[in-house]
């Protein structure tokens, strides 16, 4: 079951791409938590720590922040989306995979709460839109190979 992201939430953002290339062959990229880090200059140590599946965990670096989130769903070529904590924020980020007739329309939104995201909310809205938007660019090249 899809967990929304909060709409009212200091930092929120969500952006778009297409894709040349099936949902199939994205999802495959995309739903390789282990591998991340082989395509995203901005992730290292990703690390699952079950096979993934709702409810799952995985470890992971993004930007130089430890995170341990959680998958809240995971349905193959269609949906994936996780909740994350670190000591400064709590997320929600999910991604949705819609085939088109050139491939596939690749959507990923994310809030972020907290103390932290309270206090740096401009700065750490510019920090998502560019982290989203290298995210997409990264997959994308690594799709279209």
């Amino acid at each position: 079951m899809n967990t929304p992201i909060n709409k009212t939430a200091p930092v929120v953002e969500s952006k778009e791409i297409e894709i040349k290339a099936s949902p199939e062959k994205v999802w495959s990229i995309m739903a390789d938590i282990d591998r991340w880090a082989e395509w995203n200059v901005n992730i290292k140590n990703p690390k699952t720590l079950s096979e993934p599946a709702v409810g799952s965990q995985f470890k992971w670096k993004n930007n130089g922040s430890n995170i341990t989130s959680t998958l809240h769903t995971f349905e193959p070529n269609q949906e994936m989306g996780w909740t994350g904590k670190n000591f400064a924020a709590k997320a929600i980020h999910n991604w949705y995979l819609t085939p088109t007739e050139n491939g596939t329309k690749v959507r990923t939104e994310e809030s972020m709460e907290g103390f932290l995201m309270n206090l740096m909310k401009k700065k750490m809205n510019d920090v998502l839109v560019e982290d989203m938007t290298t995210w997409l660019a990264q997959l994308k090249a690594k799709c279209e190979k």
